[in-house]
């Protein structure tokens, strides 16, 4: 009866694993397909003169909505590679300016739709040492949402500061939820909200991202605040 037992328990967690493998691959095609529509869609916005505010407005949800779920789609898939060891922190010289810029060209027309302006402050000569595609990948989900709640403005900016990299993104939203505010760690299961259908994965991804670049003791965090240069959320992310 034991030696049954173990072998059903080891058919199991076979299943469970096969499960978990066809999961990420599904995801990686979604992902694939979701980008194709996405580009399809900023074609059509391109080519499609606004004839008034309603349908600028639906230019606006499309083009949020279909770039939200192409991001967590995106992160799903890195933080399966992560809890399966496959996903290497590759950690180089970089400037920072670029991949701000990178990021905010990325998501220029989400920008245009939806009338915001986007401004960088960060000196061209700073360099250091992280992984640009994963950093990348945070400020790019914090944009998209930032596209959302902002009013008119955003404003990313990094500098050093006590030794670390400190990249922030303000915006002149209505702010973080009180119970978001400061380190996120202990917000997330409070923040799980299946009826507004919001699970802050792009939060665990940014918290998760910055834990993986380590320097001595130090380790990568991220933080919540209100108020900042904008008056809004202010998002910080600091790499040591």
């Amino acid at each position: 009866m034991t030696n049954k037992g173990t072998v059903a328990d080891i058919g199991e967690d076979k299943s469970k694993a096969d499960f978990s493998l066809i999961l990420a691959s599904s995801v990686h095609d979604m992902k694939n397909s979701l980008g194709m529509l996405l580009n399809s869609l900023e074609e059509i916005i391109r080519d499609t003169p606004e004839r008034d505010e309603k349908q600028a407005s639906q230019f606006s949800v499309l083009q949020y909505e279909a770039a939200r779920i192409n991001t967590e789609l995106i992160q799903l898939l890195s933080i399966y590679r992560m809890q399966n060891d496959r996903l290497p922190v590759r950690v180089d010289e970089h400037y920072p300016v670029e991949m701000l810029e990178e990021q905010v060209a990325r998501n220029h027309m989400l920008f245009e739709v939806n009338g915001l302006e986007v401004e960088i402050d960060c000196d061209e000569d700073l360099f250091w040492y992280y992984d640009s595609e994963l950093v990348g990948g945070v400020v790019h989900n914090i944009l998209v949402n930032g596209a959302r709640y902002s009013k008119a403005k955003m404003r990313l900016s990094a500098a050093v500061k006590n030794d670390e990299l400190v990249v922030t993104v303000d915006d002149d939203g209505n702010g973080y939820p009180p119970f978001m505010l400061g380190s996120p760690d202990q917000s997330f299961s409070k923040s799980v909200s299946f009826t507004e259908g919001s699970t802050h994965l792009g939060l665990y991804f940014a918290k998760e991202v910055a834990e993986m670049h380590k320097r001595g003791e130090h380790i990568g965090s991220i933080e919540l605040a209100n108020g900042g240069a904008l008056g809004g959320g202010v998002f910080t992310l600091r790499l040591p």
